[in-house]
């Protein structure tokens, strides 16, 4: 459903009435809290395929291990086991699924005849031994973002996938699990903005330092800020654009805030160019408090009779939830309601791995995005912020 834009003085009472509530915000954990029932409110309920698959968890490391799971489940998989080697991690995902067996061993999944799919949202350095291992199991993986940390890493993942033509899926989810995304794929399919020129990534995060675990702020552990945030950019990238090659024309990181962990970057942004357009991508780490959600993600699609902008999270001048779109062309100026997009990603994976085919994505396009967010990282010039 779209609507008009708002006139002048409709868009101005909003604001107003948007700064005025921002003078009276709660505590954070109010918002966060505000937050989810208005998404519950506005989203609405799954449709749940039928099990038509098994698959299990290894390694439970980062809270994206949930949304793997409800997106799988979503499509027709049935989740009987997983594996954790942290007892309080382990504690809280058995919690959360009673009726799953929780495994001794990673080898007791892997040996399991039964299952064909394995997820995990391990520490990102060891996500893609795992997935090796997965796969010459004869099971296919489908992995948190960033699913590979190094160039090494990604040359004998490559390996094992084309040795063994199992399916190695990393998880995009600001694309594949985000409405607004979905919905403006179908519209640029569509042409309502032309031929696309250009993407503009936009990944902003809040540090939450308090609630992250050691390996957190160690580049050697997660990547590096490029390899890890900004693959979701990459990804986007290629699919808005349709560029099957593409690369990295300058990028730079940097530790500009955060001298306590001199491992961690908390700045990052690159410039690349590809055989379907041009694209520009920043991340960083220094969401503010008063923000009600964890970062604006916004992404912004240059076409050549119009553009797109999506506010994944919020819209900061007064609509509520998340998956906002605007579309602006030579015809109107409109606001895209996304919220009962269907989030194709689970079914897709599905029947892939029933199938044997690519629906969901493409294995290059997974391994690409991976490779030019790893090339952005160890190129990267370090930025230094004079005191």
């Amino acid at each position: 459903m779209r609507e008009p834009q708002d006139n002048r003085r409709q868009f101005l009472k909003n604001s107003v009435n948007t700064a005025a509530g921002l003078m009276i915000l709660p505590a954070l954990a109010q918002e966060v809290t505000a937050a989810a029932k208005t998404e519950v409110e506005e989203t609405p309920e799954p449709a749940f395929l039928a099990p038509r698959i098994k698959f299990s968890a290894i390694g439970i490391n980062h809270g994206h291990i949930y949304g793997q799971v409800e997106a799988v489940t979503r499509g027709g998989g049935e989740l009987v086991s997983f594996y954790a080697k942290e007892p309080d991690l382990a504690a809280a995902f058995a919690k959360r699924y009673p009726q799953v067996k929780q495994a001794k061993s990673e080898a007791e999944i892997l040996d399991d005849k039964s299952i064909q799919l394995i997820l995990s949202s391990g520490i990102p350095d060891e996500r893609a031994p795992l997935g090796i291992r997965v796969m010459k199991s004869g099971k296919d993986y489908m992995v948190d973002k960033p699913g590979i940390t190094s160039l090494e890493q990604l040359a004998q993942v490559r390996k094992a996938q084309k040795e063994t033509k199992r399916i190695y899926s990393i998880m995009y989810s600001e694309r594949l699990e985000n409405r607004a995304t979905i919905k403006a794929g179908e519209l640029i399919k569509e042409g309502v903005i032309g031929k696309v020129v250009q993407t503009i990534g936009l990944g902003p995060h809040r540090l939450n330092a308090d609630t992250r675990p050691e390996w957190f702020f160690d580049k050697k552990r997660f990547g590096g800020i490029i390899c890890d945030i900004a693959s979701h950019q990459f990804d986007q990238f290629l699919f808005f654009t349709g560029s099957t090659k593409a690369e990295i024309v300058a990028s730079q990181v940097g530790n500009v805030a955060h001298p306590q962990w001199p491992k961690f970057e908390d700045f990052g942004d690159t410039m690349l160019r590809g055989n379907g357009g041009s694209g520009y991508i920043r991340v960083d780490w220094f969401t503010p408090d008063g923000l009600k959600t964890w970062g604006d993600g916004r992404l912004t699609v240059l076409g050549t009779e119009g553009y797109i902008e999506i506010r994944k999270n919020i819209d900061i001048v007064g609509r509520e939830g998340g998956n906002h779109l605007f579309v602006v062309n030579n015809k109107e100026t409109t606001y895209v309601d996304c919220s009962k997009v269907e989030l194709p990603y689970g079914r897709q994976l599905v029947d892939d791995v029933l199938n044997r085919t690519e629906t969901a994505m493409s294995q290059e396009h997974c391994f690409l995005a991976t490779e030019l967010a790893l090339k952005a990282q160890k190129n990267a010039q370090n930025v230094v912020v004079s005191s």
